[in-house]
């Protein structure tokens, strides 16, 4: 079995989570809603790749974020033959809500948990979240 590792994040801001649509320009999983997430490489810190990737699909700097959990990684089964996601959940404050997207992602809604459920999203992003609350 190979297993990917990446990060998965939530930024927060007055009891609302932000997720992000997807681009029809990115890999997989083309226009589905998603948190804030990358691919972990090699011996990269969970952690450190969390923060880059919150700066680089909602341009929001280290300095604006605060973490508030990290929860347990959540396996997940791909789409892949023979292959599993391993996500690293990061649950953050966020100072403001204005962010700034990237190519990555051509959308982006502040929702309550409840209204996860009208969007389409990535596999077990309900699971993730539900694991940082």
């Amino acid at each position: 079995m190979n297993i990917t590792n990446i990060v998965t994040c939530f930024l927060t801001h007055g009891g609302r989570y932000l997720i992000l649509k997807r681009s029809d320009r990115v890999k997989s999983m083309k226009s589905m809603w998603a948190g804030i997430s990358g691919i972990i490489e090699g011996d990269e810190d969970p952690l450190y790749r969390a923060k880059q990737e919150i700066f680089e699909e909602a341009g929001v700097t280290a300095d604006r974020i605060m973490l508030l959990k990290k929860a347990d990684e959540i396996r997940v089964e791909s789409q892949y033959s023979n292959h599993e996601w391993l996500i690293h959940p990061f649950l953050f404050s966020l100072d403001m809500p204005a962010i700034t997207l990237n190519w990555e992602n051509q959308d982006y809604a502040w929702i309550t948990p409840a209204d996860l459920a009208r969007y389409q999203t990535v596999p077990s992003l309900d699971r993730v979240l539900a694991s940082l609350l």
